[in-house]
């Protein structure tokens, strides 16, 4: 990663929205208006906390310019600085990097070269407002209240055989 601008001091009404349907998104963009980057090659990603009624610039992340040659240790930078991320819209996103993102909890999504991040955010927010999509869905529900203490009632019980 050779830049991470981070937006530190969000305002009262940033902070206060609503934590059960929002989300993080994470747009392969050059400008932070379009989507026109494959995301093994992307140099930059914008990053968004999306609600169904608003959302927030969270960060601009930069990388130094590399081949598109195959070379998979450069997708753990990419996918290191996206954690946290619910999804990633990119032009376009190879197999490898497909399957190292769902395992980090990332969707990967495949959009047509010059797609409005804007276009994208407010079909989010379409989507939380009105009902998810599958993908999404699951990365809500992943999120939970109580999700990871789930098992911890039957590890108090120990275990016997």
């Amino acid at each position: 990663m050779e830049r991470r601008l981070k937006v530190l001091c969000m305002s009262d009404e940033a902070t206060s929205m609503e934590t059960e349907t929002r989300i993080k998104a994470a747009f392969a963009s050059s400008d932070m208006k379009q989507i026109d980057q494959h995301f093994g090659a992307a140099e930059s990603f914008v990053v968004y906390s999306i609600d169904p009624r608003e959302y927030h610039l969270l960060e601009a992340i930069q990388f130094a310019r590399l081949a598109m040659d195959g070379n998979e240790d450069k997708l753990a930078a990419k996918i290191a600085a996206l954690e946290g991320c619910d999804v990633v819209y990119c032009e376009a996103v190879g197999a490898s990097a497909v399957s190292q993102l769902r395992a980090k909890g990332i969707q990967p999504m495949k959009v047509s070269p010059g797609t409005s991040v804007s276009r994208l955010i407010r079909d989010l927010q379409g989507e939380l407002r009105d009902g998810p999509s599958a993908w999404l869905a699951r990365a809500l529900a992943g999120r939970a209240p109580g999700r990871n203490r789930r098992f911890d009632a039957m590890e108090s019980e120990g275990w016997s055989e």
